[in-house]
């Protein structure tokens, strides 16, 4: 009995330690991956795509950790530096880059926008603490207006970019064939039968992951973090409160810039216009369904609410068309990834025990 005891409290702490919602939509989605060889679909497949689309988004859900650290709230001003990204692409393949240096350039040039970006960012936000999300939001919609103006009057001569027959104005989509398509996908990259890993893109991902810890453990980390849990005490303690906030606001646009350029490679096109203007929404819900709150945040919960709602959203439309024989994905897709993200905003005060 007292055996039995302890394994069904071990298993109650396990429970609580994952979280029950995070264990039911973890279930979910092994039930759709249980389903699909039964409905027609092909499973490896289907993996295949739920690494690829992580390997695409993770260092977009990445971007949210700094500032939840510093007590900045949800990153939901991610398309500044998605514009950032956007930015250096275009520009990478206006100076005639091509290949991988293209993709080494892209980070290059967005770099300084992301600084510069992020530093007005941070100023504003350190001037409305306490309302810093919803005026994020505003920040990061106004900001893609904006863009859409400037895409169509900035001078690029690229005939791989402007519309042909206007020879001003750049396109709605731009493809990156000949300059960094997959190119860090096909590093490395294995392949077992329909299985596609893509290894270099994870690999990627992890060194960034990894960076972001190891700042989190050094004292500037360390002082962020003491920011985001009690500014006061912080303040008391000889910190610069409005600094480290800003410090984290860049570091969140920068990875945004370079987590576009990451989703690009392996979409393989750039996306312009109004592209970026729900972005933030699918990289918000990832973390907070992987057990952020509003103030924490890990990097554990990037890597399981990044998996848990691209796994989600892709393998629930393929499994409903199959089985209702209807071309509905599209619709489906919509459906599971806007109910996602409404069900992530309102456990936005949970958080992993």
């Amino acid at each position: 009995m007292d055996k039995a005891k302890q394994e069904k409290n071990a298993l109650q702490r396990l429970v609580a330690a994952y979280g029950l919602p995070r264990l039911i939509i973890t279930a979910f989605l092994i039930l759709l991956l249980v389903l699909a060889p039964f409905v027609g679909a092909d499973l490896p497949t289907q993996i295949s795509n739920i690494i690829a689309r992580f390997s695409w988004n993770g260092i977009l859900v990445l971007a949210m950790v700094p500032m939840v650290h510093s007590g900045c709230g949800l990153n939901f001003g991610l398309p500044l530096g998605i514009i950032s990204g956007l930015l250096g692409a275009t520009l990478s393949i206006e100076f005639g880059f091509t290949g991988p240096l293209s993709f080494v350039m892209a980070i290059v040039i967005s770099t300084p926008f992301a600084l510069v970006l992020g530093a007005v960012y941070g100023w504003l936000l350190n001037k409305i603490k306490g309302g810093e999300m919803m005026i994020a939001t505003y920040v990061g919609f106004s900001s893609v207006s904006l863009m859409c103006m400037m895409w169509l009057i900035l001078p690029y001569k690229s005939p791989n970019m402007v519309w042909g027959m206007a020879g001003k104005g750049l396109r709605t989509t731009i493809s990156l064939e000949g300059y960094y398509i997959n190119v860090l996908a096909d590093f490395l990259k294995i392949q077992i039968g329909k299985l596609v890993i893509p290894v270099g893109t994870i690999l990627f991902f992890a060194v960034l992951a990894l960076a972001i810890w190891a700042f989190l453990h050094t004292k500037t980390g360390t002082a962020m973090t003491a920011v985001g849990s009690n500014p006061v005490f912080a303040r008391a303690a000889g910190i610069n409160v409005d600094k480290i906030r800003m410090l984290s606001v860049i570091m969140s646009t920068w990875l945004a810039a370079v987590g576009i350029l990451v989703y690009e490679q392996g979409f393989g096109f750039v996306q312009l216009y109004m592209a970026p203007f729900y972005m933030a929404l699918p990289a918000v819900s990832a973390i907070l369904i992987g057990g952020a709150t509003v103030n924490k945040a890990t990097i554990s919960n990037v890597i399981i609410g990044t998996i848990l709602f691209q796994g989600i959203v892709t393998m629930t439309p393929t499994i409903m068309n199959n089985i209702i024989h209807m071309d509905m994905s599209e619709v489906i897709r919509i459906i599971a990834s806007q109910g996602m993200i409404l069900y992530a905003l309102t456990r936005k005060t949970e958080g992993a025990k």
